[in-house]
């Protein structure tokens, strides 16, 4: 019998520059910082409804485009308006239907990340 999962805790990212995605993910996005442990290399914890994002601090010099995660959002064009007042562009939406709508952008490390918009 598999085991039972309760939830996902936190997804851990790499990103190149934690600073500037700390400051893309709090003042931008809206999530919350958390206290970190010294854990012997960069990185920030953040909050962000029950789950938990921990930046790494990762430069490899190349942008970071094969990750993504998703956030779950109560109306995709509020959250289009809310990211072109910022700078930020999300690509056009696309209907995965009798799921979602879905547009993506990256964050300033180059991770893809994702806004669905249940149906």
């Amino acid at each position: 019998m598999p085991m039972k999962l309760s939830a996902i805790h936190h997804v851990s990212i790499n990103v190149n520059d934690v600073p500037t995605a700390e400051k893309f993910y709090v003042d931008i996005l809206g999530c919350d910082v958390l206290d970190r442990p010294d854990l012997g290399f960069p990185g920030a914890w953040l909050q962000v409804g029950e789950q938990q994002i921990h930046l790494m601090g990762m430069n490899t010099g190349k942008p970071l485009r094969e990750q993504h995660f998703a956030f779950l959002v109560d109306n995709l064009e509020v959250i289009r308006a809310e990211l072109d007042t910022s700078g930020i562009s999300l690509s056009k939406s696309q209907t995965i239907p009798g799921v979602c709508i879905q547009a993506f952008t990256h964050d300033p490390s180059g991770n893809m990340l994702e806004f669905n918009q249940r149906l």
